[in-house]
């Protein structure tokens, strides 16, 4: 059965296949939904934030959907990293910080299992069958790489890539223009989960559309049936309009914020020498600990283990030369895998070689927002998946010649799939252990009724940020605290005027910038510069301080300047 004979049945099998393997492979999560964090506590719980947020705006601001309850008083202040905007509509559903990872852990597991079924799809259509299908979506979602960016919603949420073009390729296939339609869509809907993934998938598909319309013209300019012209057309319209109006606050951030675009020295900390492509990740069950030596000579080394799994590369060899894959197909793909790869090695600001990802950075727009040049192996790893899926069938194809069993096939093409499955595979566990995924820590008492804007302290650590973040959907009250990849340098400023608070100087500063409230974490503090704050005496300073349990609420009294100053930035938002 190839490519044309997709149904609707095998489709819902796939799909809930792609959910099976999911929950196994990120066991023991679905038993502990809200409760335990998928890999660390660090970033996740900013991005649970994310959706919730979206959710939010999406009912009581819509058009201010970027003018978040972080980095008060900044316009925009969402765009200061991936927004994880496609997921805005489930945080429809649900309220408050537990709702918030509940949904942060059911979103983990659904990307996974897209990106399962988003290759199978995009294999089948390219005319390989279910059993080399599934060998394509096994490689793309568990590929050993992944393990290490568990932590990066952004990054794991790559479905939308296969299952547009699986889209496109169906489409074009069978004229059917609603399909080429619904793949701009998913690939509009992929864009807006960050640009860390979406630019580059975008720009990608702006060459596919140039070397089309090249194409289009050497032959002569073929007839093109007019809905098929208008889908193309529309559902490119389309994809422009979201892709601009996501582009928009990001741009206006990078213009303020200088800090947004990551400088040359900072990208070439990121970049890697050859062997990052043979490090897998320490949590790697069969490479973790043969690849240590490596990893362990690396500088930021969580964004340097890009072995895209050693069963994948064996498969997609064997592929390059299955002939009832189309050759150029096979050629495209090979030669795509090494053009990302190289790529995804980045470029040093030393030895005077020119490097193709250097020419990407000083020409294209945008990408010198991009911090990490080694995430755009998640497109190698597509190109991989389905030479992988190739070279599966070609065994499979053996196989049948040398027995009737019709279950020998299945058999091996299930043996080639735990074989990829294992590679990018976490180390063993107690299924029913929880503690094998870290709990997520306790938010402490509400906030939401406290006067905003909000500053909570202390506040010079990431973590502490991710947290009041998390804590923040319990009525997203305005604060100052806020975590992102790029974090604004004013409100880093006023931070750093906190370390004696209070005295004089740091609630004059809190004055000027229109805070009305200090919220002070007595659990967080020891170590800080905070450490004794609840100790010091507010005599003669506009401040009134009482206790919540856990807290230290210290309200500030405006003075005339700094509520001029306040309702100045206040009406850059929203009310």
């Amino acid at each position: 059965m190839r490519g044309g004979a997709l149904t609707t049945r095998e489709v819902l099998l796939a799909a809930a296949g792609a959910v099976v393997v999911a929950l196994i492979m990120t066991w023991p999560l679905v038993l502990h939904l809200g409760t335990i964090v998928p890999r660390d506590i660090g970033d996740p719980l900013a991005e649970a934030w994310q959706p919730a947020w979206g959710g939010h705006a999406l009912l009581h601001q819509p058009l201010h959907f970027f003018d978040s309850n972080r980095f008060w008083p900044i316009e925009d202040s969402l765009a200061f990293g991936d927004a994880l905007i496609g997921y805005a509509p489930a945080g429809i559903v649900g309220s408050g910080p537990k709702a918030a990872m509940v949904r942060y852990d059911l979103l983990f597991i659904f990307a996974y299992a897209l990106a399962f079924l988003g290759a199978y799809l995009l294999a089948r259509e390219l005319g390989l069958g279910p059993l080399g299908a599934v060998v394509a979506g096994a490689a793309f979602a568990f590929a050993p790489f992944r393990l290490e960016q568990d932590g990066h919603m952004q990054v794991i949420s790559s479905g939308g890539i296969p299952l547009a073009l699986a889209f496109a390729v169906r489409g074009i296939r069978l004229a059917k223009p609603w399909w080429l339609f619904a793949a701009w869509v998913v690939a509009a809907w992929q864009v807006s989960l960050g640009f860390v993934l979406g630019l580059p998938f975008a720009y990608g598909l702006a060459a596919g559309v140039l070397a089309a319309f090249v194409i289009w013209l050497v032959k002569g300019r073929p007839f093109i049936p007019r809905p098929m012209l208008m889908a193309a057309i529309g559902g490119l319209a389309f994809f422009v309009v979201v892709t601009a109006a996501i582009a928009k606050p990001y741009l206006n951030v990078a213009d303020e914020f200088p800090e947004a675009k990551r400088g040359t020295h900072e990208v070439a900390g990121f970049s890697g020498p050859l062997k990052v492509l043979i490090t897998a990740p320490e949590e790697s069950f069969v490479w973790g600990d043969a690849t240590a030596d490596i990893r362990n000579d690396l500088t930021n080394r969580p964004e340097k283990t890009l072995f895209p799994g050693l069963v994948i590369v064996g498969l997609a060899l064997a592929g390059l030369g299955y002939r009832r894959l189309d050759r150029r197909l096979r050629i495209g793909l090979g030669l795509a895998t090494i053009l990302i790869t190289v790529l995804a090695l980045g470029f040093r600001t030393e030895g005077g070689l020119l490097w193709p990802y250097r020419v990407l950075y000083d020409l294209l727009p945008g990408w010198n927002a991009i911090r990490t040049p080694g995430r755009l192996v998640t497109f190698s790893s597509l190109t991989l998946a389905i030479l992988a899926a190739a070279g599966a069938e070609r065994l499979i194809d053996v196989a049948r010649r040398r027995t009737a069993s019709v279950w020998v096939p299945v058999a091996l093409a299930g043996l080639l799939a735990v074989a990829i499955t294992t590679e990018g595979r976490s180390l063993p566990f107690d299924p029913f252990d929880n503690q094998a995924m870290p709990d997520v820590p306790s938010t402490g008492t509400s906030t939401a009724d406290i006067p905003t804007p909000q500053l909570h302290l202390p506040a010079q650590t990431a973590k502490e940020n991710r947290a009041y973040q998390l804590a923040s959907t319990d009525g997203f009250p305005d604060m100052v605290n806020g975590r992102a990849s790029t974090n604004p340098h004013t409100v880093l400023h006023l931070i750093d005027q906190m370390d004696n608070f209070p005295d004089a100087a740091s609630v004059a500063a809190l004055q000027e910038w229109g805070v009305r409230s200090v919220i002070l974490h007595l659990g967080l503090t020891d170590g800080t510069p905070q450490a004794f704050a609840a100790r010091k005496p507010i005599d003669g300073l506009p401040l009134r301080r009482y206790r919540l349990p856990g807290l230290v609420v210290y309200e500030v009294s405006s003075s005339a300047s700094s509520r001029a100053s306040a309702g100045s930035r206040a009406g850059r938002r929203p009310d």
